[in-house]
């Protein structure tokens, strides 16, 4: 698997590391023996890597993309101190979770600052480094719900459902991934980006069965995913193994929006 990949000691960064679907993608990366750099809010990235024993194997680092100019002075620190990564896998984003009659405008405005603002400006800064290089790959995540619309009788009570502004700014990450490929292709730059499909973190599996249930009966496979399912798309589209994929959205649903 460490040859088919071919990730060796090369350098990724994830923001969004320590999340339920990051943390299974950086662990992922670190066994195929890349130089990991987790990314996430306060010391998550670091609790996780003590928690997974990969302390001295997984750089970790603490930070909020929601503030450009900490994460713009951020960026420029890792790129003196490490140089440029080979790839860039972005997880982070903003959401309020509220229903669509209760959102106000600062919802809506700091929702997109949080999910489309900060992750183009991200991968503006670390790609416009890949560029000068004439190399890189760079994973954008976006979600099934910025292609098809959550299903209402899915989400009864006490599940909310999927807020109206996270499809919006996932739908967009779709066509940032598009965009960016287009704009850095001829400096041999990759931008890629992943649609998960119903993925819920344990938490929501452990309180919620019967909403989980739904979710499963919904998808083709007749199951929810399991956060280790997304490691091997993230791998293969860092990869040279996909030297000649860009601008695409790979969909790991299951076949939900088969439907």
């Amino acid at each position: 698997m460490k040859d088919f990949f071919g990730l060796k000691n090369k350098d990724i960064w994830v923001f969004g590391g320590a999340g339920y679907l990051g943390q299974s993608i950086v662990s992922f990366l670190h066994d195929m023996e890349a130089k990991v750099l987790c990314i996430d809010l306060e010391d998550r990235a670091l609790n996780f890597v003590q928690q997974a024993s990969l302390e001295g194997k997984v750089s970790t680092a603490s930070l909020d993309v929601r503030n450009i100019s900490a994460c713009k002075d951020f960026i420029d620190k890792q790129l003196e101190q490490r140089g440029t990564p080979f790839g860039l896998v972005n997880l982070t984003f903003t959401s309020t979770s509220k229903k669509l009659e209760e959102l106000t405008e600062k919802d809506v405005d700091d929702s997109n600052h949080g999910g489309l603002t900060a992750t183009l400006l991200i991968a503006r800064q670390v790609g416009s480094a890949m560029a000068i290089e004439k190399r890189g790959s760079i994973v954008l995540f976006s979600s099934m719900y910025g292609i098809v619309s959550p299903k209402p009788d899915i989400y009864e009570a006490p599940m909310v459902k999927n807020p109206i502004e996270y499809g919006i700014g996932k739908a967009g990450v779709i066509q940032m991934t598009r965009y960016l490929a287009v704009h850095w292709g001829n400096m041999n730059v990759r931008c890629n980006c992943i649609s998960p499909g119903p993925f819920p973190n344990p938490t929501v599996q452990k309180n919620n069965p019967l909403f989980t249930a739904k979710l499963a009966q919904q998808s083709p496979l007749g199951r929810i995913g399991q956060a280790h399912e997304m490691s091997g798309s993230v791998a293969y589209l860092l990869s040279d193994l996909s030297s000649y994929v860009s601008g695409h959205n790979l969909i790991v649903d299951g076949g939900w929006t088969s439907c």
